[in-house]
């Protein structure tokens, strides 16, 4: 109980180990620790110049010997308010450190992230993650089959994903499949209708920012995120070469 407590403080297990085994005595050499604690003798010498930079151990010379003392538990507030403050200003760097960090990381490649969901909860997961963040007022990128949205999602479940969207003023570009006729625009979303005997739909397929979102609505529901901007700009480009090319055949028509 004593060594999770310390490990919660920050030392680690062979710290919190060697730490509590000296608090037992009134010194010991390495040797002794490494035969009460069976951790190695290498091993123990690591830890101790750890635990006596952290001002919880100091050398005692018996003689010729070298022998390790455990200073008192109070000295632990010490060590406790100095990684509050190290913490602090680690913190304070971080707001430069991460763009500086987000720049090697795009120079050397982007790694895409990919998470898998299962199941009906699984898709709102997804819906939920894909939403998430900062962000507002903004533009979303859809592609649906709206027919088959309607008898997989229930009507509470629609407005849960409308709900999210709505709070965050993010504003829809929509190209859908669907056998009763046109769905109109409104200030959230422009639509525009494919043919879906010519270009049939099965997945509901989503980008925003730098996430893709793919969601199969058949009998089972699994999802797949994916948040790579190399991916996300690549699908909103196609979606927007279908929807521009849509949008021109639907004016030379009327």
């Amino acid at each position: 109980m004593l060594e999770k407590y310390l490990q919660d403080l920050g030392l680690n297990e062979k710290e919190a180990i060697i730490y509590i085994a000296l608090l037992q005595v009134d010194t010991a050499s390495v040797i002794t620790l490494a035969k009460k604690t069976g951790i190695n003798r290498s091993t123990t010498y690591t830890v101790l110049d750890s635990l006596a930079k952290k001002g919880l151990v100091s050398e005692i010379q018996i003689g010729k010997k070298t022998n390790y003392q455990a200073e008192k538990p109070e000295r632990l507030e010490t060590y406790v308010e100095k990684r509050k403050i190290i913490l602090e200003e680690q913190s304070k760097r971080l707001k430069d450190i991460i763009p500086m960090l987000k720049t090697v990381t795009r120079e050397s490649g982007e790694r895409p992230v990919v998470k898998y969901f299962e199941g009906r909860d699984g898709i709102v997961s997804s819906t939920e993650e894909f939403f998430a963040g900062e962000e507002k007022n903004d533009l979303a990128y859809f592609f649906y089959p709206n027919d088959l949205m309607d008898e997989a999602l229930t009507e509470a479940e629609k407005k849960y994903f409308h709900t999210i969207r709505n709070k965050k003023n993010i504003k829809a570009k929509v190209l859908y499949t669907r056998k009763g006729g046109d769905l109109a625009s409104d200030a959230m979303g422009e639509r525009l209708r494919i043919d879906e005997k010519a270009y049939p739909i099965t997945c509901d397929i989503a980008i925003y920012k730098d996430k893709v979102r793919m969601n199969t609505m058949g009998k089972s529901f699994s999802g797949i995120f994916i948040r790579s901007k190399d991916i996300a700009d690549t699908l909103r480009s196609i979606f927007n070469l279908a929807y521009d090319n849509l949008s021109k055949n639907s004016k030379k028509k009327g």
